[in-house]
Parts: C-alpha cells; sequence; structure tokens
C-alpha cells in the first residue's frame, strides 16, 4: 500500500465554501512559497466559483492570478475544477470555447483539470477530457456522488469504466455534500480500484460532521489521494482539516511525506487571515457548525441558506420545513439528479414555487423546463411521463449530446469585445461572464488611461519643455 497524498484546497474550495470566494491574490502569494515546500501531491487554485468572484467582487484578473500563482509554485502541480460542457459558468457552451478555455488554462499554469458533470452524463465531459489531453494536462474525471434508489456501487463502477475508457489520469469521487459515510466509502473505493487501474482521489466536504471517517476508510481501502483544507479554513463547509489528516496517518503505512512543522507555521497565516476575514463580516461562524440536516434531505449547506433567502425575499420563512421535505419529492420526480450546481439551484427553486404556490409544477423555472426537456443531459433515472407533461406539456425532449444544439461562437465573442481585447485569454472572461466582464475591462482601461496620463504629468514636471 502506497502513502497517501493530499491535495489542498485552501486557495480554491475552502475559502469558497467558508467566505463566499472572496479570498484576494494579494492575500495568497506571500505564502505560497511556504505551501510550495510542504510536499502536497497539488493545490486546488482556480475553477469553482473562483474565476466569477475575481471579476465581479475583487476587481481582479482571474488569469493573472494564475499567472501569478505558477510563478510562485515552483515545485507543486496546480489544479483546477472544472464543470465539464458548463465550464466554470452555469450553462452549456460550445465546443470551441470550451477546447479553448482548457487550453489556456493550462498555458497560463494549470497541471490538473478535474471535470465533472452535475449529471454524470460524461458526453458533457467528452471535450473538456479530449482539449486537456491534447494540450498536455492531467485530466481528472470526477464522478458526482450522490444516494438514490439507482445510484448505487455498481452504478459508480460503470461511470468510473466510462472515464476510464475516454482517457483520463485519474479519478476522483467528488462528494460535495458531505453525504458519503465511511463504510459506503470503504465498499466504493474497493470497488472502483478493482475495476479501474488509475489513481482514487477522495473529495467531500465536512458539512455533516462525518469526512474525517470517511477519508480514513477510503485510505484504508485503497484510496490514493484526499482533500483538505488547512486548519483555519478546513472543517464546516469546507474540507476537513489538514493537520489532523496528517496526525491521525502517522506511524501507518499510509503517512503521507508532509512537513507537519511546515504546516503548523502555515496555519498561523491562514489563522490571522481567517480573523480579518471574519472582521469584515465575510466569514459566517454558522460555516463552521455540523448541519446534520445534510444527512437528512442530502442538501448542501450552500443550499440550504439560499433557501432560506429566497423564503425571506416572499415573507414566507415559516415555510422552510415543508420546503425540505419537498425536496427530495422534487429530486425524485427529477430522475434523482446530485445535488450541484447547476441542479441543486434547480432543484430547491422549483421546491420552493410548490410549496409557496400550494401546487405542485404550477409554476416551474426556465432551467427546470430546459433540463427536462434534456438540454443539461440524460438524468440517472427516467423522468415519468406525467411529470413531464406537467412541467412542459407536448414539447419534444432532446435525447442528444445538448452541446451538439450550440454552434460555435468564438470569433462572435471576439468581435463583440474587440475594442477591449488586451490579452487571448479576455474572450474567455467575456464569453463565461458578459454582464461583469465588460464593466471590468472598463475598469482597467480607465485605470490604464489614468497611470499613462500620471506618467506622463510626471514627464513634464521632470523634464518641462
Amino acid at each position: 500500500m502506497a502513502k497517501v497524498k493530499i491535495m489542498e484546497t485552501a486557495f480554491r474550495d475552502a475559502h469558497q465554501s467558508l467566505i463566499a470566494t472572496r479570498m484576494s491574490t494579494k492575500d495568497m502569494i506571500p505564502i505560497a512559497e511556504k505551501l510550495d515546500r510542504v510536499g502536497y501531491h497539488a493545490l486546488e487554485v482556480w475553477g469553482g466559483a473562483t474565476f466569477d468572484s475575481c471579476l465581479r467582487f475583487l476587481n481582479e484578473d482571474p488569469w493573472d492570478r494564475l499567472r501569478q500563482l505558477r510563478k510562485a509554485f515552483k515545485n507543486t502541480k496546480l489544479q483546477m475544477l472544472l464543470r465539464g460542457q458548463n465550464l466554470l459558468g452555469y450553462k452549456h457552451y460550445p465546443d470551441d470555447v470550451v477546447e479553448e478555455f482548457v487550453k489556456k488554462a493550462i498555458e497560463n499554469g494549470i497541471d490538473i483539470v478535474r471535470v465533472f458533470d452535475a449529471l454524470n452524463d460524461l458526453r458533457n465531459l467528452e471535450t473538456s477530457i479530449k482539449a486537456t489531453k491534447k494540450y498536455g494536462g492531467h485530466a481528472q474525471g470526477a464522478i458526482s456522488y450522490t444516494v438514490s434508489p439507482v445510484h448505487n456501487n455498481e452504478y459508480y463502477v460503470q461511470v468510473a469504466k466510462e472515464l476510464a475508457e475516454m482517457g483520463v489520469d485519474s479519478i476522483c469521487i467528488k462528494d460535495m455534500s458531505g453525504i458519503l459515510l465511511p463504510y459506503p466509502a470503504y465498499e466504493l473505493t474497493k470497488s472502483i480500484k478493482a475495476a479501474v487501474d488509475l489513481p482514487l482521489e477522495i473529495h467531500s466536504h465536512f458539512t455533516s460532521g462525518v469526512a474525517n471517517q470517511t477519508y480514513m476508510k477510503a485510505i484504508e481501502a485503497g484510496a490514493d489521494i484526499v482533500d483538505t483544507a488547512i486548519s483555519p479554513l478546513g472543517n464546516g463547509t469546507s474540507q476537513p482539516a489538514t493537520e489532523p489528516m496528517i496526525v491521525s496517518l502517522q506511524g501507518t503505512e499510509y503517512a503521507p511525506d508532509i512537513d507537519l512543522d511546515l504546516l503548523l507555521e502555515i496555519s498561523d497565516y491562514f489563522r490571522e487571515l481567517r480573523d480579518k476575514y471574519l472582521a469584515q463580516g465575510l466569514l459566517d461562524v454558522k460555516m463552521l457548525n455540523v448541519d446534520v440536516n445534510t444527512l437528512k434531505y442530502q442538501v448542501p449547506g450552500g443550499m440550504l441558506s439560499n433557501l432560506v433567502s429566497q423564503l425571506k425575499a416572499q415573507g414566507k420563512e415559516h415555510m422552510y420545513d415543508e420546503v425540505l421535505k419537498e425536496i427530495p419529492r422534487v429530486r425524485e420526480d427529477f430522475g434523482y439528479p446530485p445535488l450541484v450546481t447547476p441542479m441543486s439551484q434547480m432543484v430547491g427553486t422549483t421546491a420552493v414555487f410548490n410549496v409557496i404556490l400550494g401546487e405542485r409544477y404550477k409554476m416551474v423555472p426556465t432551467e427546470s423546463k430546459n433540463y427536462v426537456k434534456g438540454l443539461y443531459g440524460k438524468p440517472a433515472a427516467p423522468i415519468s411521463e406525467e411529470i413531464r407533461k406537467k412541467i412542459i406539456g407536448d414539447e419534444e425532449v432532446f435525447e442528444g449530446r445538448p452541446a451538439d444544439l450550440l454552434e460555435p461562437q468564438l470569433e462572435n465573442y471576439r468581435n463583440e469585445i474587440k475594442e477591449y481585447l488586451e490579452q487571448d485569454e479576455d474572450v474567455l472572461s467575456y464569453a463565461l461572464f458578459p454582464q461583469v466582464a465588460i464593466p471590468f475591462f472598463k475598469q482597467r482601461l480607465a485605470e490604464k488611461y489614468r497611470i499613462e496620463t500620471d506618467l506622463l504629468n510626471q514627464e513634464e514636471k521632470t523634464h518641462p519643455v
């Protein structure tokens, strides 16, 4: 049995889970040199919601962040999370946009691209996996984990086999809700390792309080890598804390080659950083608690807080328990999708509508209708004729790969923003988030003009005509 490897999430999933993805690049760079010496398998530094947050909230270019991090990390692989055909957005993008995005991510410093699809519809991963391999990256195929009558070990093993046939370099069990329990994790890890000769990584959240035990049982069963977060940003809705996981494995054959003393220095830095974010109101201490509702309703922590805000906006907070009970019913009607973006939003919002209006599927969000039409991919279990008719009437269901309906768009996007283009990557920022990219480009242009004007004024003062 090989030593287990550790993938650190501090720069991506940890702060996405705890402080709404608000960690700035200037807070990352000072500790990068020490993180680079720890002995991590990889650091997750990009993807997920970081791209959107850089542009929307931090006035940062996400591509520039990646380049700075690549320069800072000389010894450690950098990893990102990609939502397959959704990239980092919330809809499917054409193949030309997906390929160009993956190409530029790798060119700018990403080594490992973890790709997943909310429905485990592997047709939605084809383009991103091919592009990752084409441009020299490590393609990791992630399986979205959930529990239902149709999601069992046989199902997950089949998905793992199909991912291996697609040419992935490793596989990840992605448990976004923190509902993978220790003994099921042991059996699932054993089953996948027996079926597929590829490294297996386990990703979970501490939301329900069981992920530490889950990791230990998965490691005993042969898991090669586990995802953790440095302790000031660990636990709660984040990943299990790194240092306790390392210490728990000491003296065993699984003990990783990690510099624990260096980790303790690093945790001091992040503790100060966490206190700063707490003082700024970005860290809600509730995010550090264990939420047992996760185990009962399989609802990720972020989805629960979103439901509360939706109900508050309607003055219907008293209906919270009814909505929680309605979510599993909607999920069953929808073919048991895993509750991960964008499916968690669709199922949650539909459940809210059902409860508030007092009639199921009287009003259905457009995204949910598109899902039932097959425009997001194929559900794990078929949607009944009765539910389909209630939601989309006699409209046809598309059975193909959703992206086949999309025309190439890269050149159109390039033409639309030619006045703002300063780097090839700008067209991708615009393609994914046009509403926030344009104001960012305008501000960047204004800042550039101000700097040039200041330099010119300085020159005139130094060398007056």
